[in-house]
């Protein structure tokens, strides 16, 4: 009950319960934060005496184990990374050698004639007005041209010529590997295009060796030359793979 006075009651000043609804506010918010401190302090204490009654020796041993376990884990993880290593290492040396084998495979494939080829080089023709460049003529500009590093050559865009290929003479005129040959013959050439041109007009070379014969010779250095014949393909009848 407010208190009375003989002029009436006396109420509270204006603002007293706001300011009592403050400080009732404040107090809760300090004992929650008390709670709470004193909630982890007791968890904390209650984890530490998990321990509190442990015998040194067997803390020591408990010490030990968890030192061993955690020495086994790092020298698993040393493991594992250094069969991640080799893996990496054979994988990357997998890779090389593969690779080496594919560029090994397209080379060969290159020399043998089993593939076309195109690169810089030369293109010879080769006139003959009397009819005298033969077999043997065209071998010795073939093996010109070998000499001075022809890679891949073709002979009137239907014969590859290659280490099996061969030249032979008939009554209406020159065969390469059993196909017809006629003049003029054009004789296209993948290589060092410069050392190609040179061969053909240093004295004693291509040049001469058909004028020999009264056949004539054009040389075109191109930046681009297609070998597109394929060799024709031969089972060694004697030779086999050695040991």
């Amino acid at each position: 009950m407010p208190e009375t006075h003989d002029d009436g009651p006396i109420l509270p000043a204006p603002g007293s319960r706001a300011r009592v609804s403050r400080a009732q506010v404040v107090v809760a918010l300090l004992l929650a934060v008390l709670g709470f401190a004193t909630a982890l302090q007791l968890r904390s204490n209650s984890v530490d005496d998990g321990y509190a009654g442990t015998r040194r020796g067997d803390l020591v041993q408990l010490l030990d184990s968890l030192d061993t376990a955690n020495q086994r884990a790092q020298s698993q993880i040393l493991e594992l990374e250094a069969t991640r290593r080799e893996l990496l290492d054979s994988s990357t040396q997998t890779q090389t050698a593969l690779e080496e084998a594919r560029l090994e495979a397209d080379t060969l494939a290159i020399l043998s004639g089993a593939v076309g080829a195109t690169g810089p080089g030369v293109r010879i023709v080769v006139e003959d007005p009397t009819g005298q460049v033969g077999a043997s003529v065209m071998l010795n500009v073939i093996e010109e041209l070998r000499d001075a590093g022809a890679e891949a050559m073709e002979i009137n865009d239907q014969v590859r010529v290659v280490a099996q290929t061969f030249f032979a003479d008939d009554g209406e005129g020159m065969t390469v590997d059993g196909i017809q040959a006629s003049p003029p013959y054009v004789i296209d050439a993948i290589g060092d295009a410069s050392t190609l041109a040179v061969a053909t007009s240093f004295p004693g070379g291509l040049e001469d060796i058909v004028a020999t014969v009264d056949g004539t010779v054009e040389v075109q250095v191109l930046d681009e030359v297609e070998v597109t014949a394929l060799s024709v393909s031969r089972e060694p009848d004697y030779a086999r793979p050695a040991d």
